[in-house]
């Protein structure tokens, strides 16, 4: 769902850019709540994994495909500010380095597929677990449908935005029920993946899932009919902290992977953007990527003849890229964290690790 360039009007973009540039400051301070020493590599590496799974477009329909937007899987795993700021690092590498995603659009791509997504991802997973029982199936299930709504919110954002700042005269109602009936079945997509993501991380390490802090219920006893919490157990010392480079190693040599070898064998159909845009004639007044002659650009290395090695090298370079960017950001932001929480500083954080 990358919007390219000249879709939306100038005024409208720009302003889309404060509201994306606001939310980016916002969840900054945010993350600095989210985020500690052992947490921070692990959200650049989230940021990486999420390049690297949007390389793979899945057919959803006759001529189209989907991939993944991220948002959902990005808040449940390291929390909501952090996870728009994972979605917002990917938008930016893809916009500079592979010309995707339009630059004067950046605004509009992170307020619909980071913005949106998270927000309405994760408020609707934190319902759910709110009244499902507090269990790995439960936060599994949890996340299938949250991801699952978010990816028609966005499309449905993206018409608003379109209703308002479009280049083109196109009836709002038939954009409107394009982009949602197809981004519900690219949301299956995107529900699985996420779910079958964050049961796994959940199934290995669930201390490090943000959304499943609190995973374990207290235990419960029945007493006169009634049930009441069991008695504390007596107070043992603190187990030492598991390393987390394990988990770290593993997602890295995964998402090289996907973007290095599985990126190959994506659909190569337009997704569900491209697809109503073409139909629907929104792309009329589209422009060329600022980009275009990037070495990087379309995810292929120039020069590289290969199509395999080409596509391959630029996926791998994209990962590595992401993740240092990511990382960077993130540590920065966990630095000031524990600087605010030195005795004497004026910033105080109440959150609980």
């Amino acid at each position: 769902m990358h919007v390219p360039d000249g879709f939306i009007n100038a005024p409208v973009s720009a302003v889309t850019g404060v509201v994306a540039a606001g939310a980016v400051a916002v969840s900054l301070k945010g993350a600095r709540r989210e985020l500690n020493e052992r947490t921070a590599p692990l959200a650049g590496l989230v940021a990486a994994f999420i390049f690297a799974v949007q390389m793979l477009n899945f057919p959803v329909a006759a001529g189209t495909s989907g991939h993944l937007l991220g948002g959902a899987l990005a808040a449940i795993l390291v929390g909501p500010y952090t996870g728009v700021l994972c979605i917002s690092v990917v938008l930016l590498m893809q916009g500079i380095l592979f010309a995707d995603g339009g630059l004067t659009a950046l605004g509009v791509n992170i307020l619909d597929m980071g913005i949106v997504t998270t927000v309405v991802a994760y408020a609707l997973f934190r319902g759910l677990v709110g009244v499902l029982p507090r269990t790995r199936r439960s936060m599994t299930a949890a996340s299938f449908v949250a991801a699952l709504v978010s990816v028609p919110a966005a499309a449905a954002a993206f018409t608003l935005v379109y209703w308002i700042g479009g280049t083109t005269d196109i009836p709002i109602g038939k954009v409107f029920t394009a982009m949602v009936g197809v981004h519900v079945l690219i949301g299956l997509g995107e529900a699985a993946i996420t779910a079958l993501t964050v049961g796994a991380v959940i199934a290995v390490r669930p201390d490090l899932v943000h959304g499943a802090r609190g995973l374990t219920a207290p235990l419960k006893l029945r007493v006169d009919g009634e049930l009441v919490d069991a008695p504390a157990p007596a107070r043992e010392p603190a187990p030492a902290r598991r390393s987390t480079r394990g988990l770290w190693a593993t997602g890295l040599v995964t998402a090289l992977v996907l973007a290095g070898f599985v990126s190959f064998y994506a659909s190569a159909n337009p997704d569900g953007l491209e697809k109503v845009a073409t139909d629907q004639g929104i792309d009329k007044e589209a422009k060329d990527h600022a980009a275009k002659d990037s070495p990087l650009a379309d995810y292929g290395v120039k020069d590289v003849s290969n199509a395999r090695m080409s596509g391959g090298l630029a996926g791998v370079i994209g990962v590595g890229a992401t993740l240092v960017v990511g990382s960077g950001a993130f540590y920065v932001v966990s630095r000031r964290r524990r600087t605010n929480d030195e005795p004497g500083a004026t910033t105080r954080t109440d959150e609980k690790v």
